[in-house]
């Protein structure tokens, strides 16, 4: 699944109350929304997933790192370099090919949302048959179309792409659903929900689009407590790297990484010493305490941030905001991508690459 980040747009911030009013996963998009219900089931910085969940887990102080790593880290440093020096990445992807996580209450309505696969997924169809979408839910702009669902009370996430709204109702063409999420890896498996298999979810790899997430709690309890989700230009062909489960990747450069591969700011970096952005010290403590997992293909080196309500005011932008009114190109162009490693990856064969797309 291809995303295109914005170059052009300045993302900043606007009016931290909107955050501070939801829950974790939840957004100014969940306006609508019974307030209650939310606050009911307001945690402190919650996260996704299982406390032991590879997103969730500190990388360990002996954590091996790949033999190739130098070479790999190398070239994902020069495609940033390109990439600043022409002015379209890295980037942060905010709204457009971002994700809405709209956390619901217990008694939130559901609807079905149609799957619109051929040959369809039985099991994912019945999934979607009762999904607490709230009905002014908005997909993220771009042709991704994510979303994500979640509803505490209930402990189930459900997440699209290229989800939409007509007159006959809602539909999808895939995604998946998630039961148990709080002891849920956050990477799909036949363990996800009944009849589930590794092939389901929102992005290219089965990892949750839920994972990786910078959310605005995040941003507003000045702590990232979880691994980041990164998309890059060119993804090795034919492999992908657990926790991965599956690949849309079409490079044969033996130096492009692939997907599901576990990079890490190296531990030696002195964060505090490179003088970097708020947001962007942000990044980098998480790199090197969680690491980032490679998700998806994208137009360019992207991060993702919690997609804000299309029609509420954004959190990002201005002097007040959470990026302060700095881009995100300015934001990451001290990020240091040179420090990075990669840690070591256990390849599999992919044998469902692009599978129900």
């Amino acid at each position: 699944m291809v995303r295109r980040a914005n170059a052009v747009a300045t993302l900043g911030l606007a009016i931290l109350a909107a955050a501070l009013a939801l829950g974790c996963g939840g957004t100014a998009a969940t306006a609508g929304v019974e307030p209650e219900g939310v606050a009911s089931e307001a945690k402190a910085h919650p996260r996704f997933f299982a406390p032991a969940s590879f997103w969730n887990t500190v990388v360990p102080a002996n954590a091996v790192v790949d033999p190739r790593s130098p070479e790999l880290v190398a070239a994902l440093a020069a495609t940033a370099a390109r990439e600043s020096e022409a002015g379209i990445g890295p980037w942060i992807s905010t709204d457009r090919y971002s994700v809405p996580v709209y956390r619901v209450p217990a008694d939130q309505p559901a609807v079905e949302v149609r799957l619109d696969a051929q040959p369809a997924d039985r099991a994912l169809q019945a999934a979607w048959r009762k999904v607490p979408l709230p009905a002014h839910a908005r997909p993220a702009a771009g042709s991704d179309g994510h979303l994500v669902v979640w509803q505490p009370h209930s402990d189930r996430l459900w997440e699209f792409w290229r989800l939409r709204h007509a007159p006959a109702g809602w539909s999808a063409a895939w995604g998946g659903a998630i039961r148990d999420v709080s002891r849920s890896s956050g990477a799909y498996s036949r363990h996800s929900w009944p009849g589930s298999q590794p092939w389901w979810g929102a992005s290219a790899s089965s990892l949750s689009i839920a994972g990786g997430l910078i959310t605005l709690e995040d941003l507003e309890a000045g702590e990232i407590n979880h691994a980041l989700a990164i998309s890059l230009p060119a993804i090795r062909a034919g492999v992908y790297a657990l926790p991965a489960r599956r690949s849309d990747g079409s490079s044969s450069d033996p130096l492009t990484l692939p997907e599901g591969a576990h990079l890490q700011l190296d531990p030696a970096v002195d964060i505090a010493a490179l003088d970097l952005p708020r947001p962007t010290r942000l990044i980098a403590e998480a790199a090197q305490r969680y690491g980032i997992f490679v998700r998806d293909v994208a137009g360019d080196v992207t991060f993702y941030a919690q997609a804000p309500s299309p029609n509420g005011p954004d959190p990002y932008s201005g002097a007040d905001g959470f990026f302060a009114a700095k881009s995100p190109l300015q934001l990451l162009a001290g990020f240091p991508w040179d420090r990075l490693r990669v840690l070591d990856m256990r390849l599999r064969a992919d044998p469902h690459s692009d599978e129900g797309r």
